[in-house]
């Protein structure tokens, strides 16, 4: 595998981050995860936008985030990833140097990484639906920003892993929020509704998307906070992310959703996503 690390494409056993590395040692930098379908970036323009909000407001920052988009092309190319579906995963931290909490003198070259490799997707939960959990939301106050801290995330993980189901959802004082790595929705009379833009949610890629396709297939949605007492009167309930893109939870606290299958809305929502995908299989390669 051939991998980016600071301006150089290099074997990934030949790289090497430095210990004292302000991500290693404070988790104090962010990362992006891009769909690759058929060597085709998957909406790469709002990924990058996302990336310079979080480098903004982490005070980082690096000569060209756009051209990271070259960086992803190229791995892509250079991995033979071009057939089937791959992800790319870019991570920018504040650099190397001494330990101590404020930020390292001015000049300090950030951390550039980026990888690619390949990804078999999970059809059979996108068709069946999955099992999920609630679990307190224990995160720090700007969950809008991408950031490499991700240990109550992978906390939550475990957690629902432990109980043999598929995810957890977090909740914070009685507002449901999102996946431990993805959005969460709810169909509610047939209208499709998740919580809105603040700090406690991560603006998520394919959660605009969804959005998008719902307005074109005339789905109604509105962005307004999901309260916990009100998950039992959910008709579909989903999760939308840049790995799993649409997938339905049929069981949730081992309760039913709905009918205990995958809803009309949800489906309705999958084959607009399939199709926005089958477009952009069609377009010019990389």
């Amino acid at each position: 595998m051939i991998v980016y690390l600071n301006g150089q494409y290099i074997p990934r056993q030949r790289a090497s981050i430095d210990v004292d590395d302000r991500g290693f040692l404070f988790a104090d930098g962010i990362y992006e995860v891009v769909h690759s379908y058929e060597g085709h970036l998957f909406q790469m323009d709002a990924h990058l936008q996302r990336m310079e909000h979080g480098l903004c407001s982490l005070y980082i920052a690096i000569d060209d985030v756009q051209g990271i988009r070259e960086v992803a092309e190229r791995l892509i190319v250079e991995n033979s990833l071009t057939s089937g579906e791959a992800t790319v995963y870019v991570q920018i931290t504040r650099g190397s140097a001494p330990r101590t909490h404020g930020f390292p003198p001015a000049g300090t070259p950030p951390t550039v990484y980026a990888a690619a490799k390949q990804y078999i997707p999970q059809r059979d939960r996108a068709k069946e639906g999955i099992a999920a959990i609630l679990v307190p939301d224990t995160r720090w106050a700007r969950c809008d920003i991408k950031s490499v801290a991700l240990l109550p995330n992978v906390l939550a993980r475990q957690r629902a892993i432990e109980a043999g189901v598929a995810d957890a959802v977090f909740v914070r004082d009685g507002v449901v929020l999102e996946g431990t790595s993805s959005n969460f929705f709810g169909v509610f009379n047939g209208e499709v509704v998740t919580a809105p833009k603040t700090n406690y949610i991560l603006p998520g890629i394919t959660r605009d998307v969804v959005i998008g396709l719902c307005s074109e297939i005339g789905v109604p949605v509105h962005e307004t906070p999901i309260l916990e007492h009100q998950l039992g009167e959910a008709e579909e309930l989903f999760l939308a992310s840049t790995i799993v893109e649409i997938r339905p939870i049929v069981r949730l606290n081992d309760h039913p959703v709905g009918t205990g299958t995958p809803g009309p809305v949800t489906r309705r929502i999958q084959r607009a996503f399939r199709d926005l995908v089958s477009d952009l299989k069609s377009s010019t390669s990389v």
